[in-house]
């Protein structure tokens, strides 16, 4: 089993924080990108398997790659170790550079889109616009790429930047975002697919949204969209983010909704959160826990999960949980959703107990992963004089969890799942 965690041995300083690392790495092993594409796409004699999907790919007189999200880069790896000089070209944005031999490797900025994604998504719109009916593309769809891949349409960008931050800090979900997403953009909710209409596409689908709703990952750039103009303008109106925002007003787009344009789309999800929560859950019964999946599809205020995490684990439980939550940001803190979990657990430990939460893409809106609340992160706070409750009360759980030496430091993973949660209590 990999170590993803670097900071292991400053973290394992007792058997829960070791037995949480353990179980924490077990599901991101399970989910860990390259190895995932390798089993999932098999190539024999020309015949490309994507599960139990089979492409014959001499069909094809020219094979593109276009990956967004933060999985792309690796899953664009594994690709180019399967097919070879199979790949005509190809072009990857993800918040990580990597060496590729056929496609283009592009780092963008994430979560606030920047010149260099729209320079970027430039690229792949003039890709998809190239394509014909003998061209075959194979669209590597993963969490980020809503950010990464970014073409504004009916507002400026500096305008989306400041809807997107706001709407954000206000607590929308990752629907309510990427719904706003879809109908201000040139790309977004199927227009991808409208672009390389009629070329067959093989969406990889990677998921971080909670219930593996296809048409939200990455903002379903290769899905049929069901929602509408009216729908983002519902949302917007619901957190007053053009006024916030001093932005007079915006142009929604309509996605298209025409089935024909998705009759040669075959969407696959290879991964999800569900893959790696299974590890965990047999990894803790291996370290001698009871393990029960709380959620893999777990939203709500990031302390109040936290909250409910500490007071719902009985002794000898692993209590395990997915999905992605969200913080309404009240002060100019710094920290992220999965400290925020952890630190909203700290008031309701009872002895014994641990809860923890990572982000699986390893950077939890800082240049950590996530946070563990228990009796050690505890101790160390009542030396320094802080409390949980004055740390959420100033959005300040970096500071918080840097202090008290209790974070969790993976660098950029390249996978991309949602958050991993864990609450562990001895018997």
């Amino acid at each position: 089993m990999k170590e993803w965690i670097t900071n292991r041995k400053m973290l394992g300083t007792t058997k829960l924080r070791k037995d949480a690392m353990a179980i924490f790495e077990a599901g991101l092993d399970a989910v860990e990108t390259k190895s995932v594409v390798k089993e999932k796409l098999k190539l024999s004699g020309g015949m490309l398997s994507v599960g139990r999907k089979k492409y014959n790919l001499s069909k094809y007189r020219r094979i593109f790659v276009i990956g967004i999200g933060k999985a792309s880069n690796q899953a664009a790896h594994a690709l180019e170790e399967i097919l070879g000089d199979k790949i005509t070209d190809g072009i990857v944005i993800d918040v990580k550079n990597g060496s590729l031999k056929k496609i283009k490797s592009i780092t963008g900025n994430h979560p606030i889109p920047d010149e260099v994604n729209i320079r970027a998504t430039g690229e792949i719109i003039g890709l998809l616009n190239s394509l014909d009916s003998q061209d075959l593309l194979i669209a590597i769809i993963s969490g980020g790429g809503s950010a990464l891949m970014c073409m504004p349409k009916g507002v400026e960008y500096g305008e989306l930047q400041k809807i997107t931050k706001s709407l954000s800090k206000k607590g929308a979900d990752i629907r309510e975002l990427n719904t706003v997403r879809k109908h201000l953009s040139d790309i977004k909710g199927g227009q991808f697919a409208r672009m390389a209409h009629p070329a067959t596409i093989i969406g990889l689908i990677f998921s971080d949204v909670p219930g593996d709703d296809l048409s939200m990952i990455a903002s379903g750039p290769t899905v049929l969209d069901t929602t509408t103009v009216d729908d983002a303008a519902r949302v917007l109106n619901k957190y007053d983010v053009l006024k916030s925002c001093s932005v007079e007003g915006c142009e929604l787009k309509e996605t298209p909704k025409d089935p024909v344009l998705f009759k040669h789309v075959h969407n696959s999800l290879l991964v999800s959160n569900t893959i790696a929560v299974d590890a965990m859950k047999n990894k803790a019964k291996k370290l001698g826990y009871k393990p029960r999946v709380f959620s893999t599809q777990l939203e709500g205020e990031a302390r109040s999960v936290g909250k409910n995490l500490a007071m719902t684990t009985k002794q000898g439980e692993a209590l395990i949980a997915a999905g992605e939550t969200t913080v309404t940001v009240r002060k100019p803190g710094k920290g992220g959703r999965n400290q925020e979990v952890a630190l909203g657990a700290m008031d309701h430990l009872a002895e014994g107990q641990l809860v923890a939460s990572l982000n699986s893409d390893g950077n939890d809106h800082t240049p950590v992963a996530g946070g563990i609340g228990d009796e050690v992160s505890i101790a160390r706070a009542e030396k320094k004089g802080l409390t949980a409750k004055i740390a959420l009360e100033q959005n300040t759980s970096y500071d918080f969890f840097q202090k008290t030496r209790s974070y969790f430091r993976t660098g950029k993973t390249g996978i991309n799942v949602s958050d991993l949660m864990l609450s562990l209590r001895k018997k």
